[in-house]
């Protein structure tokens, strides 16, 4: 693991940006490595605000299900950098091993020739190399950030593009207009080629509706083409030619539905649809590390008080707000907990939209530093911003400190729900610390 970090941190310096969206420095090494994008195995191409990774874990999970070697490429990694390849096998899919991705590595650095390439764009391009050399049935490929100019879009005929929710996030690379925004994810559409999209906001839709017209690419829209509900605690699936009843997805989350309906709409447009056993396995076996994950045993769920219900989301922007508010509002009707909020967010994010729909719901949050980032806002002013969504806030310099701080100072039967969210440098640092990370 040594070697494979040693690496990983040489590649960071290959250049002065972290981002830097472009296709021409990708497809330069593409062709070095005698172009690995031209022999993948057949493509499913995932773009999106939120739900991305959710709608991966599902897709993955019901390939699987039905016998097919599915590789995954995913971003960014929560613990170790070998979560964001994951290799098909006999046994179901394994992340990347440390020998085999050291390897990939360094051929991809040595036919780079050390010219300028940004760190995202070099791993992908050695995850590209590892999946045109390994035999697997089908590639979920998760874009990085945006679609159009993302390291990702040298695919040119993807089974099927898929857009989940899009909303506004990363303005500073994509726009600053949820139109702009849509406009850099329809990026990933290709001619004639199915394209699924998760229910979008009327501009959004305007959006996708003008791309697919112009590249004569089929859409299927949710709420429009396909849908689906909650009813009666089921999944109810339906589109122009069929209706499923499924279980609820092991995912907790209303916005699941979404993600698991966008998964079934994309293997049926694909032409993988094998039957509603697919579909059932997906929803029952689907697992995607801090996303509204229940922390139950560990490091950090021994430092809270006895009893409390700990949550771990890496969500951070107002939608993901909005959605984890609503879970909490479902929990709180359920079974009654003082709600508290453990937070810490990047300077990059809108803290205050993302805070404002737990106004009401929380009792009192704690603001952390964000470790592993450059970019983290400092607790105090994170505080600040908390007051101003309208949430009585107070800055601490660690998760370990807020959980010591709630065990001290606060009296309260039955113990406790903590939601620890804001970023998913802090999620990745909670497991971590927690000794839980993702396999």
């Amino acid at each position: 693991m040594d070697h494979t970090n040693a690496i990983l941190e040489r590649l960071l310096t290959l250049h002065p940006k972290v981002i830097d969206l472009s296709l021409e420095r990708m497809e330069r090494l593409l062709a070095a490595l005698d172009h690995p994008e031209r022999r993948l195995p057949p493509t499913i191409h995932i773009a999106g605000t939120n739900g991305k990774g959710s709608t991966t874990a599902f897709l993955r999970a019901a390939l699987e299900a039905t016998g097919k070697g599915v590789h995954v490429y995913t971003s960014p990694h929560l613990v170790n950098f070998n979560e964001r390849i994951r290799l098909a096998g006999p046994d179901g899919g394994q992340l990347v091993d440390d020998e085999t991705l050291t390897d990939a590595l360094e051929r991809t650095e040595r036919a780079n020739a050390g010219e300028p390439i940004t760190f995202f764009e070099v791993t992908t391009a050695a995850a590209m190399l590892l999946f045109s050399e390994r035999p697997a049935d089908v590639l979920v490929l998760e874009t990085g950030l945006g679609g159009r100019l993302d390291a990702t879009n040298v695919v040119d005929a993807p089974l099927v593009s898929v857009l989940t929710p899009i909303g506004l996030d990363h303005q500073r690379f994509l726009g600053d207009t949820i139109e702009a925004i849509a406009g850099e994810k329809a990026g990933i559409i290709k001619p004639s080629r199915p394209v699924v999209s998760s229910p979008q906001i009327d501009p959004v839709t305007a959006v996708l509706e003008r791309a697919t017209a112009r590249a004569r690419a089929p859409l299927y829209l949710g709420g429009q083409d396909w849908s689906v509900i909650e009813e009666h605690g089921r999944l109810v699936y339906q589109d122009e030619t069929a209706l499923f009843d499924l279980p609820a997805p092991r995912l907790p989350g209303r916005h699941q539905f979404v993600n698991a309906g966008t998964a079934i709409a994309a293997l049926r447009a694909a032409g993988l649809w094998e039957g509603l056993h697919q579909a059932e396995r997906a929803l029952e076996t689907a697992d995607w590390p801090a996303r509204l994950q229940r922390l139950t045993r560990g490091r950090i769920v021994d430092a809270a008080m006895p009893g409390a219900e700990i949550w771990l989301d890496g969500g951070h922007n107002p939608d993901a707000g909005e959605a984890l508010a609503a879970h909490m509002a479902d929990l709180e009707d359920r079974v009654s907990r003082p709600l508290f909020l453990i937070t810490g967010m990047l300077s990059t994010k809108d803290a205050v939209g993302f805070l404002q729909p737990f106004a009401g719901l929380v009792r009192h949050a704690f603001t952390v530093p964000v470790f592993g980032s450059e970019v983290g806002v400092e607790p105090g002013p994170l505080a600040d911003m908390a007051e101003a969504a309208g949430i009585s806030a107070e800055p601490v310099s660690s998760v370990k400190t807020a959980l010591r701080l709630l065990s001290e100072s606060w009296r309260f039967e039955p113990p406790p729900r903590i939601l620890i969210c804001g970023s998913l440098y802090l999620a990745g640092d909670v497991l971590s610390q927690n000794g839980t990370p993702p396999t």
